[in-house]
């Protein structure tokens, strides 16, 4: 399945080492105007090849609109835009070999001799490209009926930043934080993110972190009980993030240690709005928006890509070996995944939205 939602949808394309990748766009209203400087600023936020933290493969990722838009504007037909792979080195890769951590195995379990493990093919992280594309183009939308999206990172190799007040952030707080060309509240702790990062990278190794978003402007009553909660709608978004290996909405797991007096959030009149002096249940109740920021956390496990070695198979001769995995790869890949998380989220809360 490689198609997201019901009246906003988006169909991604493409592998790592292939001719490009992309996706279509369905759902965007018509006469949408389509703020390119805004999509570039997106897009560079995830490419590769800009900082020592990150892969040294240099993309630019420009998209190059194929249908959908004229003279800046949707038409309010399918939206397509193809992203060119001008860097790619698949000698890199030896086909035998499964790199621990990967899809190499699954995938040749689902595709056989097909399966294209070049850099990950189909199931690289690279195909989140497209993802941010689609992404930028929901934030501009959500734009126009008032709601912000932002991330910043919670925490890094056990590094954690300051906390959110997510029952009073407001856009311009949000998007201070989100904005930052390494997105964290504290500088001084992200410093020490980024030593932690460095230091990964010189013993030939990778760290993971959290990522938390969250989404202001959403009115309460978005979102259907069960099937169609908005946890099910961030969650199967999130999942489809490589790498994301665990999410949480508010307090999350914190809340398996509270009393109900804690975890409650106690509501209050403000205006014409009811809102509550905590958000511990991130926004959602009953899997309908209260009105509160939408808030969850996500958890990226490091990159598997390593040179230290380890032990695995060798799939054509079927025997135990070890690889030393030698190419170019993130150290970590928390900071230029945050504006992936923030995409998938506004993805799923404008197709909960339209």
């Amino acid at each position: 399945m490689n198609t997201y939602g019901n009246k906003f949808r988006v169909s991604i394309f493409g592998e790592s080492h292939g001719a490009g990748i992309g996706c279509v766009i369905d759902g965007i209203p018509p006469a949408t105007a389509l703020d390119f400087d805004f999509i570039k600023s997106e897009m560079a936020r995830r490419a590769p090849g800009k900082s020592p933290l990150a892969t040294a493969r240099s993309e630019a990722d420009e998209v190059e609109i194929l249908s959908g838009c004229v003279d800046g504007v949707t038409t309010g037909t399918p939206l397509c835009g193809i992203i060119r792979n001008t860097n790619t080195r698949s000698g890199d890769y030896n086909r035998d070999l499964l790199r621990p951590g990967h899809a190499d195995y699954t995938g040749f379990m689902k595709y056989g001799k097909a399966h294209d493990f070049r850099g990950g093919g189909h199931f690289s992280g690279r195909i989140t490209a497209p993802l941010v594309f689609a992404g930028a183009v929901a934030k501009l939308v959500l734009k126009t009926k008032g709601i912000t999206v932002g991330a910043h990172i919670k925490r890094l190799a056990g590094i954690c930043d300051e906390e959110l007040n997510t029952a009073e952030i407001t856009a311009e707080q949000l998007l201070s934080v989100s904005g930052k060309e390494f997105p964290v509240i504290s500088d001084e702790r992200g410093e020490k993110m980024r030593e932690a990062i460095m230091a990964a990278k010189g013993d030939c190794d990778s760290v993971g972190g959290i990522i938390e978003c969250v989404a202001v402007g959403v009115g309460a009553g978005v979102g259907s009980p069960f099937f169609g909660s908005v946890e099910s709608a961030v969650s199967s978004m999130m999942f489809s993030i490589p790498a994301v290996k665990g999410i949480e909405f508010g307090g999350g797991f914190s809340l398996a240690d509270m009393r109900g007096s804690e975890a409650n959030d106690e509501m209050y009149v403000s205006g014409e709005k009811v809102k509550t002096y905590t958000n511990n249940n991130g926004g959602i109740n009953g899997g309908i928006s209260n009105g509160m920021p939408i808030v969850f956390s996500v958890a990226v496990k490091p990159t598997p890509s390593i040179a230290k070695k380890q032990r695995t198979v060798d799939f054509g001769k079927m025997e135990n070996t070890e690889i030393e995995i030698h190419g170019r790869h993130d150290p970590c890949i928390v900071q230029r995944a945050a504006v992936v998380v923030e995409s998938g989220a506004a993805i799923a809360l404008l197709d909960l939205i339209s």
